[in-house]
Parts: structure tokens; C-alpha cells; sequence
């Protein structure tokens, strides 16, 4: 009896440590069952060798045969040695070879069959880095490398995470627990937690970490906090990954005394580039800045009468001689009632191109408001030739349900990059007139990294997508289901199918046909479109939605607040009339009838109605899909998924009922066919209340 309990605990002990809890991220490494395809990996990985001008004691290329040698020690159950003899690979050694840049570009790498070996060709430390993951990733996969030829290169030179992450541990709108960065035992402590983030951002191709809110802390620049930046910059270093912080643009005068933060005050430029050369001597390869300046209550340029292009060049200049830019973020909006809060960065910074300094990169949200479920491509895209621009993207999920619905962001951003601005003549794509891509991080101290195990595939899709715009959000969902969850084809395949449909399932019971920031107050958590007493009017879901008696709609055309000209003319064309624009942005730029009648012969009333429904169906599909692959995935992740869908399902009717009653009770019309009744009445959706809600947030 006493032997069998034994044995029982003994068993329940080996399942809670093999239990999957989504911490190896994409980078699980465990071992291929299939012996034949295993065995022949192994004679593909007996041995490397390091090739003329490749520095061995390099700490980048360390990292790579480290990660070389776990990966396949994981999955193949060897180990991978150095290879011994005559300078001549042969079948079975992957050979690390140095070539001059004009040959392979910066980080850039080559593979290539050699007679039953591998060679792997790069001009930096970099390069073989990266060639490793993508080696590995293969691996992983399954695919074949017989005659393998492949050449990558990025695409973008920035690829970036923006950690909105506080010195206290929080995390402004942050969903997967606090900060993974804790300041409070740095520089001493090195969580083994910073060294697997660095691993799996450089797995993905992504070089540059803010490690600071937006929202800045004067306090970053003192010099025991720079120690504490400086450790986890040594952290990140081997993985090519720079670290950066973003800039208080009042830090002169709260952390250095003077009165003024004037960027044309000769002492306010000397003391930036005191502390810039402070950064630098302990962060060499130190990134730049980040800065948030006159938005939402942050200081900056313009209460002296400057403008951002002076407040800026400031900066840039003190971090010229380092090789260091600055990110000036181009998130701005003032307090006019009668503006259109999506023309105002337009308004500010297209009348600058071409008077900032070379080192600056103005980074631009994809849309022209606030990260919302659907936006139009932000106007500034292609408006400023003479500016270098960083397009910054939403991977946390501020407004899509805050961390606990499975809404996949990669076709928004492949819709963004793939938007065509005209602005230079046709084929002026928004990724062509950028510099790099930003991602607002969704990382926290969750074991699993994101909160909901999905939100790990938007991580990895804002990497590969920084690497490579041109892939397909299909093909990058593909990866990440392969290497996420083991199973059949079909697994990966409904994966992918949920990931792809989740967002317009989302946009339908959230903002359907151009409706956008209809989020309740402050948190930005469930609906509100009736909110209308909050101090700016632009902080207003009912701003935005401009309902009335009459009609629905935001009027942005000629006739309204004209925002449509700040388009291109090709672009004007598409979404002037509302007869011919694209229903996904048809209240975006037109406020219209409730009968007005549709493209397919619906009244607007009706067709609004059956989005939020089609939303709430979404929703269950996504739940019957997934429950198709109960005993197909691993328990632990297959359950939370699964309570995570529950959330979603009764939200979304929650969004539905309370948008539809709202709507309803100013329209006055019958709810169309197959369209439930609300719930609750009106009065009961406006007495909700969430005072827990995460991301509440002061009111500046």
C-alpha cells in the first residue's frame, strides 16, 4: 500500500513538471518522435566549425552555439561539438563562415548545402545569430534541409519593443502581470527571465528594447538606475538586441535643478549631453530615446514656444557623436472642441519635414486616433518624404479586450503595411516609407509570458513581420502554431484559422463598419458609446460615434471635418462617397441615416445590428474550434484556453446588448431578424461599474 502511494505521487510529480505552462514560448526544443526524421538531423549535426575571421570568443557568437547546441541536444539528443582536422567541412559539420558586407548586408545571413554539410555565411556577429534561430526553426518544423539554399537579410534596420513598463513593477496598460524588469534588486540580481526574453526577441529578429513607459520617469537617468539599465543592456547585448529608455523631457529640471527645460537653452543642451556621454560610458552600444513630449500631459517643446523639431534636435545632437537616435513620438492631440482628434499629428508634423536632424525617427501609430480595433492607415504615412518615420504598432491589447480575448493582430498589421498611401504614386505602401516598426510590448511576469497563451503569436508576429513586411500574417501563424503546439497538420491549421478570423470577429462586436474608440472611460475596458462628460472632448466614445436621432457616423468628407484631404487623391476617391467606400471604414468617414441603405441593399440601422451579432457568433465559433482539439493539444494550455473563450463569449454579448440598446434607444427602429433582444435595458449597461478594471489610469 505504502509503495503504491509512492508510486502515485511519484507520478503526480512527474506530470506537474512536464506540465506545459507556455514559458519555452515558440522555443520548446523538445525531441522529434519520429526516429527516421530525427536520425536524419542527427547526420546533418555532428559537428561545427568556426571558418576564417569568425571570433569564436565573441559573446554574440557564444549565444548562438549555445542556442545551437540546446536546440538539437533537445530535439535530436546529441550534442554538437567542435569539429576537429583539416580546415574543409564535410557531411555532417555546419561550418560558420565569414564574407565582407557588400556580399551579405548587416545581420543578414546565408545557408547553404555543402555535400552533406551545412554552411552558414554572415558578415557579422549578428548574422550567424540569427541564421541559428532560423536553423533551429526548421528543425523544429520538420523541413528539409537537402540542398537548402537560403539568404535573409531584415528588411528594417529598427525592429523594437516599446515597454510600457514603470520603475515601481507596473505596467501601463499591461495585461500578463507586472514588469518583467525589476529595478528594485538591479544591478546585482539577473533574473534568468531577462536572458530568456533576450532569446526569444533575437529568435524572432527583434533588435531594440525600451525598457521604460512611454509615460517617463525623470528618475531612469540617476546614476544608480543607469547601473541597473546597464546590467540588463550586458544581458541583451550578446543577443544583438540594444537597449534604450525613453526621455522626461522635464528631467533637467527635476533630476537636474535647472529652472528651464527650454531646448534652446544652452544650459538645458549641455546638461543632455552630459548625461547622453554618462549613458554611454556604461552602455556603449546604448540605443537612444524614446520620448513622449506635450501628449496627454507630458512635457515637452512646445510650453516654450519650440517645436518638436527643435525639442528633438536637441536631443539627437547630444546623441549624434554615440550613433544614437531618438524616437519622437508623434502620438499628439490638443484640447479644441471643434478639431478632429485624427488630423491633429498631421497638422503638427507635416509642416516639419525635413527640418529634423538625421538621427531622428518620428514614430507614428498605425492608425490616425489610438490603436483601435480597425483604423485607416495614419496620413502621415508617405506625407513626410523628408523624415525618416518608425511605424508603431499595438501588441498588448488596450483596446480589445484587455489580455482576455483571442484576437490575433497580425492581419491588422499586414492590413497596415499593405495600405497603399499614394503619397509618391501608386505603390506607396506604409512599409515602404518607413524606417522600422515599434511594438507596444505585451509581456509580464505571467508564467506564460502574455496572459492568454494566444497573445505569445503576437509577439512573434511583430518580429517576423519587423524582419520581413512581405510575409503573409497566414504563413506567420503557421510557424507559430508549428512550434508552439505538437500535433497533426490539423491542429496548426485550426490554430491558424482562429488566429486569422479572431480580429474581425473582434472589430464586428466591438466597432463594427468604422465605428472606433467606443471603450468606456478611462480603463478603456467594455462599451460606452454613450460617454460624453469627461474633461477633453476627444476622451469620448460618444465624440467619435456622433449619434443621434438622425443618423451614425463620424462625417470626415469635404462637408465635415475634412480629415479625408489630408489623403492622398487616390485614397480621397476611395472612401469620399459613401455609396462606394469600403463598409469597414464607412462610419469612420461618414456620418449617414439609420436607413441609409447599404452596398448590399441593407439599411445602415440593420446591417449594424447584424455585425455585433456575427461578432457574438464569432465568438462561439471560436470556442467550438478550439474544443475540436480537446486530447489534440496539451491539457494545461487546451483548459485555459478554453476559460479564456468563456470570457470572450460573454463579453462579446455584453458589447452587443449594450451597443444595440444604446443605439437603439436614439434610432428608435425594430431590431432586425436574427438580432436577440438586449439583456438588460439601457440603464442597467450605463450603471456598470469597474473600478478594478486593469489599466485604470489617472486623469492628467
Amino acid at each position: 500500500m505504502q509503495k503504491s502511494l509512492i508510486l502515485f505521487f511519484l507520478l503526480l510529480f512527474t506530470l506537474r513538471v512536464s506540465a506545459e505552462d507556455g514559458y519555452r514560448l515558440w522555443l520548446r526544443y523538445d525531441r522529434i518522435t519520429d526516429e527516421s526524421v530525427r536520425s536524419g538531423y542527427v547526420d546533418r549535426f555532428a559537428t561545427f566549425r568556426m571558418g576564417t575571421g569568425v571570433d569564436s570568443s565573441s559573446a554574440t557568437l557564444r549565444a548562438a552555439i549555445d542556442e545551437l547546441r540546446t536546440g538539437l541536444a533537445g530535439m535530436l539528443g546529441t550534442n554538437l561539438a567542435p569539429a576537429r582536422g583539416a580546415q574543409k567541412s564535410g557531411s555532417g559539420e555546419l561550418t560558420f563562415a565569414r564574407v565582407p558586407a557588400d556580399q551579405i548586408g548587416a545581420e543578414g545571413y546565408r545557408i547553404t548545402d555543402t555535400d552533406g554539410g551545412l554552411r552558414l555565411s554572415a558578415s557579422d556577429d549578428a548574422g550567424f545569430l540569427y541564421g541559428v534561430f532560423h536553423l533551429l526553426r526548421m528543425v523544429q518544423m520538420g523541413e528539409s534541409l537537402e540542398g537548402i539554399s537560403i539568404e535573409e537579410q531584415p528588411e528594417k534596420a529598427v525592429r523594437i519593443l516599446n515597454h510600457w513598463d514603470n520603475l515601481d513593477g507596473t505596467v501601463e496598460r499591461g495585461y500578463a502581470g507586472f514588469s518583467i524588469f525589476n529595478w528594485h534588486t538591479l544591478p546585482e540580481i539577473i533574473d534568468q527571465r531577462y536572458t530568456d526574453y533576450a532569446r526569444a526577441c533575437a529568435s524572432v529578429g527583434i533588435n531594440g528594447s525600451v525598457v521604460t513607459n512611454v509615460n517617463a520617469n525623470a528618475l531612469i537617468f540617476r546614476e544608480d538606475y543607469l547601473d541597473k539599465a546597464a546590467a540588463l543592456a550586458d544581458v541583451f547585448r550578446p543577443y544583438g538586441i540594444k537597449l534604450y529608455l525613453t526621455a522626461r523631457f522635464s528631467s533637467p529640471m527635476e533630476l537636474g535643478g535647472l529652472d528651464t527645460a527650454d531646448p534652446l537653452d544652452p544650459a538645458v543642451m549641455a546638461w543632455w549631453k552630459e548625461k547622453v556621454d554618462e549613458i554611454y560610458t556604461r552602455i556603449p552600444d546604448f540605443g537612444g530615446f524614446v520620448v513622449k513630449a506635450n501628449s496627454e500631459g507630458q512635457p515637452g517643446p512646445r510650453e516654450y514656444g519650440r517645436s518638436h523639431a527643435e525639442g528633438a534636435n536637441m536631443l539627437a545632437d547630444a546623441l549624434a557623436p554615440h550613433d544614437g537616435i531618438v524616437m519622437w513620438r508623434a502620438f499628439v492631440y490638443n484640447s479644441d472642441p471643434d478639431a478632429d482628434r485624427a488630423m491633429q499629428a498631421y497638422e503638427e508634423f507635416v509642416p516639419l519635414d525635413g527640418t529634423f536632424r538625421d538621427n531622428v525617427m518620428v514614430q507614428v501609430k498605425n492608425g490616425p486616433i489610438d490603436f483601435q480595433p480597425r483604423e485607416p492607415f495614419s496620413p502621415l504615412f508617405g506625407a513626410t518624404p523628408k523624415t525618416p518615420l518608425l511605424l508603431e504598432l499595438q501588441i498588448t491589447k488596450e483596446y480589445l479586450g484587455q489580455g482576455t480575448h483571442l484576437v490575433g493582430l497580425a492581419p491588422m498589421f499586414t492590413e497596415t503595411l499593405e495600405a497603399d498611401t499614394y503619397q509618391q504614386g501608386k505603390g506607396t505602401t506604409v512599409a515602404s516609407t518607413v524606417r522600422g516598426l515599434a511594438g507596444v510590448a505585451n509581456i509580464g511576469t505571467d508564467r506564460n509570458w502574455t496572459g492568454h497563451p494566444f497573445n505569445q503569436a503576437d509577439w512573434y508576429a511583430f518580429g517576423r513581420l519587423a524582419w520581413d513586411p512581405a510575409m503573409s500574417a497566414e504563413a506567420i501563424y503557421a510557424e507559430w502554431a508549428a512550434l508552439t503546439y505538437d500535433g497533426e497538420p490539423e491542429v496548426a491549421q485550426t490554430i491558424v484559422d482562429m488566429l486569422i478570423e479572431s480580429r474581425e470577429i473582434c472589430v464586428n462586436y466591438m466597432t463594427p463598419l468604422g465605428l472606433a474608440h467606443q471603450m468606456a472611460t478611462g480603463h478603456h475596458y467594455g462599451p460606452g458609446p454613450w460617454v460624453s462628460n469627461l474633461g477633453r472632448p476627444e476622451w469620448n466614445p460618444a465624440y467619435y460615434n456622433r449619434a443621434d436621432s438622425n443618423g451614425i457616423g463620424f462625417d470626415r468628407t469635404e462637408s465635415g471635418s475634412n480629415a479625408l484631404a489630408q489623403y492622398a487623391p487616390q485614397v480621397q476617391a476611395m472612401f469620399a462617397d459613401p455609396k462606394t467606400c469600403p463598409p469597414k471604414y464607412l462610419l469612420w468617414f461618414h456620418h449617414l441615416p439609420w436607413d441609409w441603405e447599404m452596398q448590399n441593399g441593407e439599411i445602415l440601422w440593420d446591417e449594424l445590428c447584424r455585425r455585433y451579432q456575427e461578432g457574438v457568433e464569432g465568438t462561439e465559433w471560436l470556442a467550438a474550434r478550439w474544443q475540436s482539439l480537446e486530447g489534440k493539444v496539451d491539457p494545461e494550455r487546451h483548459q485555459q484556453v478554453t476559460q479564456y473563450l468563456e470570457v470572450q463569449q460573454r463579453e462579446a454579448k455584453w458589447w452587443r446588448d449594450a451597443s444595440i440598446a444604446y443605439f437603439r434607444s436614439l434610432s428608435g427602429l425594430p431590431l432586425p431578424e436574427g438580432v436577440p433582444e438586449p439583456e438588460h435595458d439601457l440603464a442597467y449597461y450605463k450603471g456598470l461599474s469597474y473600478p478594478y478594471a486593469p489599466g485604470i489610469q489617472p486623469q492628467w
